[in-house]
């Protein structure tokens, strides 16, 4: 049975493309946050870890960490959130982790059959 992981530098050059990605968006101020270091707080990291994980076909837990750090993120953005995006957000969250454990279901499935 193969490994789950990719090979150190094809996670090693996600990881890059993603970070430069990042820093792309924040000295562009895409997201009009302000200056690049309102871009990199804890909230984001949490939102680049989750990235990661996805792209290293770990959906449930990237899942939950872009989740959690997009919430905290709108939560400092906006004095109240609307009242609508209160309650689909974690609803939603749910739905996505019960896809992403398809999707994972699959992928395994895949990957049985290419071994």
């Amino acid at each position: 049975m193969k490994n789950r992981e990719h090979h150190p530098m094809i996670s090693l050059g996600l990881f890059l493309i993603v970070l430069g990605l990042a820093l792309l968006v924040a000295t562009n101020d895409l997201l009009n946050l302000g200056s690049v270091t309102s871009y990199f707080t804890w909230q984001t990291v949490l939102i680049f870890i989750g990235v990661l994980l996805l792209v290293n076909l770990h959906f449930t837990g990237g899942i939950f960490m872009i989740a959690l750090g997009t919430w905290f993120l709108l939560d400092d953005m906006f004095a109240e959130l609307p009242d609508w995006v209160e309650k689909m957000y974690w609803p939603g969250v749910i739905i996505l982790a019960g896809l992403s454990f398809i999707l994972s279901s699959i992928f395994e499935k895949i990957r049985k059959r290419s071994s």
